[in-house]
This record gives structure tokens, sequence and C-alpha cells, in this order.
């Protein structure tokens, strides 16, 4: 049995548009990931999966150990719900509500652990509590892109702490400072993580492994003296690091602790283009053929669930079953309407399903209320996305 035909028979009495998981290939993905960690545990980045269940079925794997949360109020929920007592919030918040609901609850507090790369977010933190308030654990957030030259810049732009010296200042900050503990240092290599190196053309993949290659040599040692200068400082209980993407590299860091991942379970298409792994698609959406316009083309209704950002068609969904189908390049994946061509346009009729992929992990997650959970060829349950449970957290 083909694994369209799997699907459409295990979501025959369902309405599309929805969207599925399927189990098997989430497992198997997890799986994966432990393989590749090598024995190091694995952070699940929360946003990139959206659904508690997932979340909760995969935490309870070996090999998986707490959430980075991507709000303080999604971390919040998730000490609220039970699912975990460790959570890292991955991005600094400026919320003052959760940060006094964080203040207020000795579990919040002992489970909880947000993000600092600069003293005004101590300073923040104080404006919301005031400067008596109870402890609240830090971690210290170093930019781990990579600088060939002087005013290049390789990689995301979080963190304004690059040096082990700068490392080092802010610890003795955030030492210093009432109300506050560093419990945890933490880098994200994105160019690394987050950049296929056999996405593009034979030219552009040599670069980007070049690129790889050279960045995770200089960041090994940058990262390893920042960790030095800031455990002289701090006991810290925990050195985060990775992605998806760099499990391999970020693993064999001495001084990293525990990987972040979370793309990896669920497989969406920009993590189709690595040469060190391949996860299976594990989460989909089907949307139902609703016109005919001519024999070659099929219009699929809706389907305009663009990723974040930088514009381009590698952000788009892509059909994903029956093979042979791709976008237009006029319209693309619209709000009302998803024409696709190709060979297998020409077979389908109105009504018939069409299963897409997303670009990215989570972000489906934001457009349906539930996933419907298939096992081989049957939906063994539905279960709740965060909009399912009315949770929205920016």
């Amino acid at each position: 049995m083909s694994t369209a035909t799997k699907y459409d028979l295990a979501t025959k009495d369902l309405d599309a548009p929805f969207a599925i998981v399927d189990l098997d290939a989430f497992d198997a993905n997890a799986d994966d990931l432990v393989r590749r960690a090598a024995g190091k545990p694995i952070r699940v980045a929360s946003k990139s999966v959206r659904s508690r269940f997932l979340l909760e079925r995969v935490l309870a794997k070996p090999g998986f150990e707490g959430l980075m949360a991507y709000t303080l109020a999604e971390a919040l929920w998730h000490v609220e719900m039970g699912t975990t007592d460790d959570l890292l919030v991955g991005y600094p918040t400026a919320d003052h509500a959760a940060l006094r609901a964080l203040a207020a609850s000795d579990r919040a507090r002992a489970a909880i652990t947000i993000m600092v790369d600069s003293p005004q977010h101590l300073d923040l933190v104080d404006a919301a509590l005031g400067s008596d308030h109870p402890e609240i654990r830090v971690c210290l957030e170093l930019d781990v892109s990579w600088h060939p030259v002087p005013g290049v810049h390789i990689g995301s732009r979080r963190s304004p702490v690059f040096t082990a010296r700068q490392a080092a200042d802010l610890a003795r900050t955030i030492v210093a400072r009432k109300g506050f503990r560093l419990v945890g240092m933490m880098g994200y290599e994105g160019q690394i993580a987050g950049l296929g190196d056999t996405a593009g053309s034979g030219a552009k993949n040599a670069i980007v492994s070049w690129i790889q290659r050279k960045s995770a040599a200089e960041l090994s040692a940058r990262r390893s003296a920042a960790v030095r200068a800031v455990r002289a400082i701090a006991d810290l209980e925990f050195v985060n690091g990775g992605g998806t993407g760099s499990i391999e590299s970020t693993g064999a860091e001495s001084v990293v602790t525990e990987i972040a991942a979370g793309s990896g379970l669920i497989g969406p298409t920009l993590f189709d283009g690595y040469s060190r792994f391949q996860p299976r698609p594990a989460v989909l959406f089907a949307l139902p053929v609703v016109r005919r316009p001519a024999k070659n083309i099929a219009t699929l209704f809706s389907g305009g669930y663009i990723a974040s950002g930088p514009t381009g068609t590698s952000r788009q969904p892509e059909p994903y079953l029956p093979e042979g189908l791709s976008l237009t390049a006029i319209e693309g994946a619209g709000e009302v309407q998803t024409p696709v061509i190709g060979k297998a346009a020409r077979t389908l009729r109105i009504g018939d399903r069409v299963w897409l992929r997303h670009a990215k992990a989570g972000e489906l997650a934001e457009r349906f209320d539930t996933y419907h959970v298939v096992v081989g060829d049957r939906v063994e349950r539905t279960i709740p996305t965060y909009r399912g449970e009315h949770k929205n957290f920016g």
C-alpha cells in the first residue's frame, strides 16, 4: 500500500483541509535525533512542535530532557499543565505580566530559566517585579555566529556577547545582582544548524559546507573559552547548544552538556537539504481539489501557509503526494486557492486530496486546531495543537 493510499484510507471520513501526524515517522525521527546526539541529552524546542501531546510523548523517550520554550508565558503554561519541570526560555522576555506570574510561583521559579544577554534584561526584570524580588534563574546567551573578517556576520543576529571576556563580564554582573542566579549558558549556531548543505547548486553547497566546517572549528574554541571563563564565576548547571542541523558538531564539543532540537521531529521541507541526516515527513496537511481549470491543472482550496523568514519559494508549502505535483510560479500557495501542475494533476478529480508539507516545523500548528494521529492506515486519535487549546504565544 502506497503512503498516499494509506493516508487517504486512514482519513477517508474527514473533510479537508486538515492536518495529520504520521506517528511512526515522528517516533523514527525522535530515535534518529537520539542516535545523532550520541549520548548527550536533547532539550526539545517546543516552537517546532506546538502540541502538548507530541511534546509529552517525546519527553517520555530516553535521550530527551526538558523543553526550550519560546516565550515565558508558554513556559508558565507547561509548568501549570505538568508537562515538565525543566524549561529554558530560548529568547529574552519583555512580558511584565509573565514575569510577575513567575515571581509569584515557587514551582515556576524552580522549573523555569529565562534568557539574558545584557544588564538591560536584568533591569527589565527589576522594573517588572521591584528590586526585592525572589531569585530568578537566568541563562547567559553567547552569540555563536561566525565573523570570518571584520564587518562580515554569518549566522543569526542574537546576543551582543561574542567573546569570552564579554561573557565573563556579563556573568560577573549577573552574580553581583540581587535576585538573580546564573545557572546556564546557551548558543544557537544557525549558520550550521539551520542551513542545509545540499539544498542548492553544487557551487552553493560547496560554499555552505566550507562555511560550516570553518565556523564549527572557530566556534568550538571560542565557546570552550567562554564556558571556562563563566564557570570560573558561576556554577553552571548546563551549557546548551546546537539545533537539529548541527547535532553532530555541537555534541562533539566537550563543554556542551545538552543539545537543543525540534524541527528534526517533524521533518519540514527546509530540512530536506542536509547531507548528515534525512528526517521523515511526520506532519502533513491535506487540501481538497475544488477546480479543474485545465487538463494539466488542479486547483486546491486554501493552502497559503507561508513560513516565516526571508520571502521566497523556499517558504512556501510543497505538494508531497501524489508525487509529481508542483506549485505554479504565478500563483504559488494562495489564501483561498492553490493551483498545482504536473503529470499527476491530470489524474486528479474534484474532491480528491493532495498532501502537502510545510516549510517549517511548528508553524503549521498555528493553522489547525487539531492534528489527526495516523498509525498505519487508521487515525488512532485526534490531538489539540496549541491553537486547539486556545493558546497563542506570539
